[in-house]
């Protein structure tokens, strides 16, 4: 039985999922979409039992029926690069390739096309983790200056964040979490859908993995007089060192419900910690990096990842 792994060629996180595959025996195909229908070949026949047929690529060819489960790791978009109607061959392509996938018989997802799209949505996830009991930092998204400047008063001192999560394309630009200046000018609001929360005054950040029911914690030191680390991802990575740490009891039962409400096998949690103890819920990224966090706390994520993938499915248990 295969994993099939969905993701670009340069994602060197996978490549330590692949290799703890390859060491327990488990058969792997991995695919980057954006290259079907170039470079990979698809054959699904509709049977009373789900589709039959293969997939095929230029090292090998896998029978879909002997998929026993699928990591939506970072893929391409289907039908990429095609020369002749590109936005038709896309829909196409896209269609093709994922509705053949969601037909296939007691495959396991991590995570399926439809959780993983719910959680991207800012507002959707910010309501679950409220849903479950997570402090969740007061949150506007709007395009109106006023409600801006009425938010800031109520609310302040602010950040604000990408709405997406991503950054535009060209130019390739970084959109790190920023401090809102006490007298800033919310005019610009009007031009683009802004999201604006309460800054929380933290004492050190946690990000949490979890990889079905097993969780790995990382976290940082307490953050040093006169350091300004309010997005760690971009701040020195000298003067913010990483280790494991301890989930408390009820953060757990929190995160475990957040991950049955939103339908996740895997997740990725930022928590900000005050001083007082509470953990704010910043986001769930449902696929968020692990590796850095493996290998700069000790944390055995690629395991269970590759434990969780390697799984015999349902049916064949």
């Amino acid at each position: 039985m295969t994993v099939l792994i969905l993701t670009c060629a340069e994602d060197v996180t996978a490549d330590m999922v692949v290799q703890r595959l390859n060491a327990d025996g488990v058969p792997v195909l991995r695919v980057d979409p954006a290259d079907f229908p170039r470079t990979v070949g698809l054959a699904a026949v509709h049977t009373a039992g789900g589709p039959a047929g293969r997939i095929t690529t230029d090292r090998r060819t896998t029978d879909l029926r002997d998929i026993r489960s699928i990591w939506v790791r970072r893929p391409g978009r289907p039908g990429l690069g095609a020369a002749d109607q590109p936005a038709w061959t896309a829909l196409e392509s896209d269609h093709a390739w994922y509705g053949t996938l969601r037909a296939l018989p007691g495959v396991r997802w991590m995570n399926h096309p439809d959780a993983h799209t719910a959680c991207r949505y800012k507002m959707w996830q910010l309501s679950v983790a409220e849903s479950v009991g997570f402090t969740v930092p007061a949150t506007l998204l709007t395009t109106e200056p006023s409600a801006a400047e009425r938010f800031a008063a109520d609310h302040g001192p602010l950040v604000c964040k990408s709405v997406s999560g991503r950054a535009p394309d060209d130019p390739p630009l970084a959109l790190p979490t920023t401090a809102v200046p006490a007298d800033a000018d919310f005019a610009g609001v009007a031009g683009s859908a802004t999201c604006l929360q309460r800054r929380v005054d933290k004492r050190y950040d946690v990000r949490l993995t979890v990889v079905g029911d097993r969780m790995f914690c990382a976290r940082t030191d307490e953050t040093p007089a006169g350091l300004d680390d309010l997005d760690w991802r971009y701040a020195d990575p000298e003067a913010v060192r990483w280790r494991a740490g301890e989930v408390p009891p009820d953060i757990a039962t929190k995160v475990t419900a957040f991950m049955d409400r939103a339908r996740l096998a895997y997740g990725a949690f930022d928590f900000a910690v005050t001083g007082d103890g509470t953990w704010s819920f910043l986001e769930c990224n449902a696929s968020g990096q692990f590796g850095f966090f493996e290998l700069v706390a000790g944390l055995p994520v690629s395991e269970a990842i590759a434990d969780w993938l390697g799984a015999p499915r349902e049916r064949d248990r």
